[in-house]
């Protein structure tokens, strides 16, 4: 395999990764966001961590891949050193992703107050907005009076008056 060969077979690898980030992404996407995550992480790590696989001419190749092919056809001691790196990749992702969380943790908070804050006032405004509304019309329409539409027929099919009184 030439270097061009090496270059391009990890292009189109690259391309296929994020092809299957994305389904990932889409996939975990209904998620609690603590657990969604942490999973997505984790899925990164899995398809772009590198393990070397020829010390000699310093060639890379996908640790999941690598340790699956020597695991299913028992050749090769990659496995280890494949498992071995996937694991350090893993551990230091999700550590920093952990300190982005406790950072980005009083933020959200300081989100929600601001939120909260904001539709308790809408609320109060619209409170205040209907009352205004009231007091600008003081004879509207205030209770039952005798001038309001009759209610109206049951659905059984009678007429709904059983007795006919005047109107005084």
């Amino acid at each position: 395999m030439t270097d061009n060969d090496y270059l391009i077979a990890w292009g189109l690898y690259a391309f296929a990764a994020l092809g299957c980030l994305l389904v990932w992404f889409k996939l975990t996407g209904w998620m609690w966001r603590y657990l969604r995550e942490p999973l997505r992480v984790i899925g990164a790590v899995l398809l772009f961590c590198p393990t070397i696989i020829d010390p000699v001419k310093d060639k890379y190749a996908p640790a999941l891949a690598i340790s699956v092919l020597d695991l299913a056809l028992k050749v090769g001691n990659n496995v280890w050193r494949a498992m071995l790196d996937l694991s350090t990749y893993g551990a230091v992702a999700l550590g920093l992703y952990v300190i982005f969380a406790l950072i980005r943790l009083p933020f959200l908070r300081k989100k929600k107050a601001r939120q909260a804050h904001a539709e308790e006032a809408a609320a109060q405004a619209a409170a205040e907005q209907k009352q205004a509304e009231q007091d600008d019309e003081p004879f509207a329409n205030q209770g039952p009076s005798r001038f309001a539409n009759p209610p109206a027929a049951p659905a059984n099919g009678s007429s709904g008056r059983y007795r006919v009184e005047p109107k005084l």
